[in-house]
């Protein structure tokens, strides 16, 4: 501040410094398009899973056929983790099998449990809760990264990503206290946990490893999912067929649509920015 200038004072060269839209990023549609992938392929895999939810409960899918599902998913996402991993040692195998081992003992402790969890609450209470915490989960979700930390990788899950773990693994716990026997409920939250604990992690794996590979999974994924709820209803098929659609064309080309109206100022005005760590 100067003697004689009042302190809101500017001079005439105050605005040459002006720059606009110095860090607007300018993307591309069809990179956007890929990206968008990833929501649409999640969308996919919850389908999938409240399929088997369905199937299960009308008594389509027996007992049996779950513990296989389960096994197969098992396996093959155990053989897909490793394959796609950069280094593979004995610990890392040792480290995986121990912990599946954990988790499939603990869920099988608790299953008497959860199979009679809610039996004084109303079915229609059951679905509504279900449904809920699909959606919260869906919005929680992170689509760039995975539910748990993936081999080699230096980040963590987020806080937002356990939440919507959560409400995944509750909903899980709701349909499955519905089934007739605590065996039916042992295998389908099997199948759920390992769904949404380990699906996403299968994926990054699979999206670091190759991302052409990555489009080619979801675009199956979609296929499959696609003609299994055509099967089951046509109105669930043109729902997901919108949602898809929206999510992968409508909302990248909107964003780039809209990239024409941003307008950022920098100037003089803006707080000084440090360019050495604090803390050295």
């Amino acid at each position: 501040m100067q003697p004689g200038f009042e302190d809101n004072h500017t001079d005439d060269s105050f605005l040459e410094a002006m720059v606009t839209n110095a860090n607007v990023v300018h993307r591309d549609l069809s990179k956007v398009m890929q990206d968008s992938v990833s929501i649409s392929q999640y969308l996919c895999i919850v389908a999938l899973v409240v399929l088997v939810w369905s199937y299960t409960l009308s008594s389509t899918i027996n007992y049996n056929s779950l513990m296989l599902l389960d096994l197969l998913l098992l396996g093959l996402g155990f053989l897909i983790v490793i394959l796609t991993a950069e280094i593979v040692s004995i610990n890392l195998l040792l480290h995986y099998l121990l912990n599946i081992t954990y988790f499939i003992t603990g869920l099988y402790a608790l299953s008497p449990i959860y199979h009679t969890l809610t039996r004084s609450i109303s079915s229609d209470s059951i679905w509504a809760l279900t449904a809920l915490l699909l959606v919260l989960h869906l919005f929680l979700h992170d689509y760039t990264g995975c539910t748990v930390k993936a081999p080699g990788s230096p980040k963590n899950p987020t806080l937002r990503s356990n939440i919507s773990l959560n409400t995944s693994i509750i909903a899980s716990v709701l349909i499955a206290s519905r089934l007739p026997s605590r065996h039916h409920v042992f295998a389908i939250v099997l199948f759920s946990l390992q769904v949404f604990l380990f699906a996403p992690l299968v994926m990054y794996c699979i999206k670091r490893y190759s991302f052409r590979l990555h489009l080619w999974v979801s675009v199956g994924l979609m296929v499959v999912t696609g003609i299994l709820i055509h099967r089951l209803n046509r109105f669930l098929f043109v729902l997901l067929l919108g949602l898809l659609i929206f999510v992968t064309v409508v909302c990248p080309y909107l964003l780039i649509r809209i990239q024409k109206y941003k307008f950022e100022i920098n100037g003089p005005w803006d707080e000084a920015k440090l360019c050495f760590d604090i803390t050295d």
